[in-house]
């Protein structure tokens, strides 16, 4: 494992009891080494973990989406930009191309029109849900809940989402080299089948959408692009809001007090979910990026040609920031929280995030008035994930309906 001695502590980083809580070693490194210098998946990694640093940085052009900075210059052009024309792994203008030939399709109206659908679904889920005994809210709700709004909003079958579920959590997940590839070979592969079906047969659905921009005259996807879109947004679009639903609930359930004041006033939805959000941050360390130069945060240079990531968990709870961080207050009202990160990488789907968490809470907290964890919460386990802060399970007993 990795342990580090942080100020006078010694840490995990990135393993074992780090995925339990993260936040006493980020709060060490926050204070004691905001600009650390870290050994991660068999490389170096720079990763910064102040709010004004992260802010900062993630609009920075001298930290770049390309991989290539890493490599002499001789070389640089010998290699493609990315492994797939992802737009997450693209800077401008090429990621302004793309974000905006995207943008027509997936639109502010578009995911505000999904609120009803998204209120039926998990009125059914929690319908289903028994009124004894114990069930695990990650498989029967948390994950639900996403899955079917992405699935229908595309047109991807649903009775594929346990496939692509598996497939999308390989890829998130340190889950090492080959269980990736393979995932990563397997979605491709269906994706491409399922494009090609959707060419063939139309709908009013988002991925129809898609592919009337990459088949249209003049500015388009490509092919693979037309894929890279389709997988990025089948995989963001579920995996954030899986998350901050079963975080979110987490939070609450070991907060009784916080828990009842919800019940008590619902007009306190909004910002709960927001405060979820802030407090176990989802996508808790950003993908890699490169630095193009020498760049500095906090006194600290970080030499040309280097990977960092931006630490949004640490952040999100720096009290140079916001005051009290650890402590977990619906009623808290905070401005520049950088959940769904910042500039022009933020994230095209928060609306649709934030729509589904607020009626997936909502609906379960107003539903199951007596909703309580079923185990001690030292005995949850999460996601062995150096990007992604989420539960394996949430055991709860969901009491009787309101």
């Amino acid at each position: 494992m990795t342990v580090t001695t942080i100020g006078s502590e010694r840490h995990e980083l990135f393993e074992g009891s780090f995925f339990a809580d993260p936040h006493p070693a980020l709060a060490a490194l926050r204070e004691h080494d905001p600009v650390s210098r870290l050994e991660l998946h068999g490389g170096t990694t720079w990763l910064l973990s102040r709010h004004a640093d992260v802010r900062a940085a993630l609009t920075d052009p001298r930290v770049s989406k390309d991989w290539r900075w890493t490599l002499p210059p001789e070389e640089r052009e010998k290699h493609p930009a990315a492994p797939t024309p992802m737009m997450i792994l693209m800077d401008p203008p090429e990621h302004t191309r793309l974000r905006k030939l995207v943008s027509r399709s997936f639109t502010v109206r578009r995911m505000n029109e999904q609120k009803p659908r998204v209120q039926e679904i998990a009125s059914a889920l929690v319908a289903d849900l028994p009124e004894t005994g114990t069930v695990d809210l990650m498989t029967a709700y948390a994950f639900q809940i996403p899955v079917y709004v992405i699935c229908e909003m595309l047109g991807v079958p649903v009775e594929d989402r346990d496939d692509f579920g598996a497939w999308t959590k390989a890829l998130v997940d340190n889950s090492g080299d080959e269980a990736t590839m393979g995932a990563m070979g397997k979605l491709n592969g269906y994706l491409g089948e399922l494009i090609e079906r959707k060419r063939s047969e139309p709908d009013d659905k988002l991925l129809a959408a898609l592919i009337e921009v990459a088949d249209a005259d003049g500015d388009r996807l490509s092919p693979d692009e037309l894929l890279a879109m389709t997988m990025l947004l089948l995989i963001a679009g579920h995996e954030t809001t899986v998350n901050l639903i079963g975080n979110g609930l987490r939070a609450l359930l070991t907060h009784p007090e916080q828990h009842a004041t919800l019940k008590a006033d619902p007009g306190l939805l909004d910002s709960a979910v927001e405060e979820m959000l802030r407090y176990d941050t989802p996508v808790a360390q950003t993908p890699a990026r490169f630095t193009s130069e020498d760049v500095t945060y906090s006194g600290v240079t970080i030499p040309a040609g280097q990977m960092v990531m931006y630490s949004l968990s640490a952040a999100n709870r720096d009290p140079r920031w916001v005051q009290d961080p650890d402590t977990f207050d619906i009623t808290r009202q905070t401005s520049g929280a950088i959940y769904f990160a910042h500039g022009n990488h933020h994230c095209i789907g928060a609306q649709l995030a934030r729509i589904e968490g607020r009626v997936a809470i909502g609906t379960l907290v107003a539903d199951r008035p007596e909703l309580a964890l079923a185990v001690d919460p030292s005995e949850l386990g999460y996601r062995q994930s150096s990007l992604i802060r989420g539960l394996t399970s949430l055991p709860v007993t969901p009491g009787p309906r309101a």
